[in-house]
């Protein structure tokens, strides 16, 4: 079994989707191949969605991004966090207390032998970030995404 199917069946155990599962339970269209991905996406981009990287802290332009808009997947474009939940964690990676409905599925992480809440985009299974509680109000969560899995629209667009 590779460390990956490991992942996802440890993942499965205690009630989260692996990324596979996600994309396998999402739209059909978004089921491509790795070399389709790696075409579709720039090298950081894939390495962060589609190998579940971590991009530099203070790296990404939408860590300081505080128009109104909508960030959407940077994979599939499909809606995942609003510019109303976005907050400056400190941490060098865009945060956010609270994704849209729908927009995120969620598995467990051991990478850092210490169990994490991995996300990733409900649609095409791309790796977003992970989850923390140590968020502020209202729900007490940090979603630390990686601005490199993600595209800025602004309102008024």
């Amino acid at each position: 079994m590779t460390r990956r199917g490991l992942l996802a069946s440890l993942a499965l155990l205690v009630g989260g989707k692996s990324a596979e599962a996600a994309a396998k339970a999402g739209d059909p269209q978004w089921q491509l191949s790795d070399a389709q991905w790696k075409q579709r996406l720039s090298p950081a981009a894939y390495q962060v969605l589609r190998q579940e990287g971590t991009e530099r802290p203070f790296s990404s332009p939408l860590n300081n991004e505080k128009r109104a808009g909508i960030f959407n997947c940077a994979g599939c474009d499909l809606p995942l966090f609003s510019s109303k939940a976005k907050y400056d964690s400190g941490t060098g990676w865009p945060s956010f207390w609270e994704p849209l409905a729908n927009a995120i599925g969620t598995s467990v992480d051991f990478k850092l032998i210490v169990p994490r809440t991995e996300y990733h985009c409900r649609r095409c299974g791309g790796h977003q970030g992970h989850v923390f509680n140590d968020g502020p109000r209202p729900t007490g969560k940090r979603y630390c995404n990686n601005g490199v899995a993600l595209t800025f629209k602004p309102e008024d667009s």
